[in-house]
Order: structure tokens, then C-alpha cells, then sequence
């Protein structure tokens, strides 16, 4: 298999066909508290937010890097017009759950989305993982390092070899 064609071969898979199961994503409810998020994040660039395990609609997300806000004082996050929306984030600020922190604006795609609809989404926001939803709610996730690992995989088992 030449690296052409297995690039189309990865460019048309469908996300459904590839994402790790729900079970084996990081994810909590919007009640969690706090500790739950943090020992998440001890391991994994971020925790999706969701109503509930029963009913998993997608409430938001926790990335890795906003703990800082999580992390520091209400002062901090003041500018001279006032306060912002990431004091209330901040665990002195009076969050306590993982809703309070998650970031409300997520982005996300089908899971009936190919690797090449995921990768331009990605490009053009320049992120790194999406939320695959159905109706609304959370049924897997894609990331660059999921994507990596799906290519790779599809190289060894067709054989193909990067020509210089």
C-alpha cells in the first residue's frame, strides 16, 4: 500500500469507527467535585463534562492548561473593568464543581464525520481534540494524538514505507 492511499484510506474513516468507547474517556458530571477533575488531570489533557452518565449531554470541557485558572486567586483574574467570568472559576472564587469550571463553548462534530472533516475542524480552530456527539450528547472523542496513532497503525498493516 503506497502512502497515498493509505491516506485516503485514513482521510475516509468514519470518527464512529476509531474513537476510544465512552467507558475509557475521562469524563465526569457536571456535579464532580473539584478533586475528582484535578486527579483526572493528573494524567490526561483534559475532562469532558456531562450531565450525567445516564444521560451524557454534553455540558462542557476541562482542559489541562485551564487549572491554572482554577488554581489562582479571585484577584488575579480582575482587570480595571471589573471582574470576568474566570473568577467564578477559581476555586476561592467559590467553584466547587466541575460545571463550574468547564469551559461552556465546545467544539464538536458527528460521529458519522470522516478523519479528514475532523482534521479541517481542527486546523481551522486550531485545537487538538473534538467532542463527537449524537443528539447532543457525548458518544466518543477525536484527537491529534488518536488521529497520529490511527495513521501509523494503517501504515503498518498496509506496509507502506514514506518515500524521501
Amino acid at each position: 500500500m503506497e502512502v497515498e492511499a493509505a491516506l485516503e484510506s485514513f482521510h475516509s474513516l468514519r470518527l464512529a469507527d476509531i474513537m476510544p468507547r465512552f467507558e475509557n474517556m475521562p469524563v465526569v458530571t457536571a456535579d464532580s467535585d473539584l478533586m475528582s477533575v484535578l486527579k483526572i488531570l493528573r494524567t490526561r489533557h483534559h475532562v469532558w463534562v456531562v450531565e450525567s452518565r445516564e444521560e451524557p449531554r454534553l455540558l462542557g470541557l476541562i482542559r489541562y492548561f485551564d487549572v491554572i485558572d482554577v488554581l489562582l486567586p479571585p484577584e488575579a483574574h480582575r482587570f480595571k473593568l471589573g471582574m470576568t467570568g474566570k473568577t467564578m472559576k477559581s476555586i476561592l472564587g467559590g467553584a466547587t464543581r466541575a460545571a463550574d469550571i468547564a469551559e461552556k463553548h465546545v467544539l464538536t462534530i458527528e460521529e458519522d464525520a470522516t478523519v479528514l472533516d475532523a482534521l479541517m475542524k481542527m486546523r481551522k480552530y486550531r485545537i487538538q481534540v473534538l467532542a463527537v456527539v449524537s443528539e447532543g450528547k457525548l458518544v466518543g472523542e477525536v484527537s491529534l494524538r488518536i488521529l497520529i496513532d490511527e495513521l501509523l497503525r494503517l501504515l503498518r498493516v498496509g506496509g507502506a514505507q514514506w518515500k524521501q
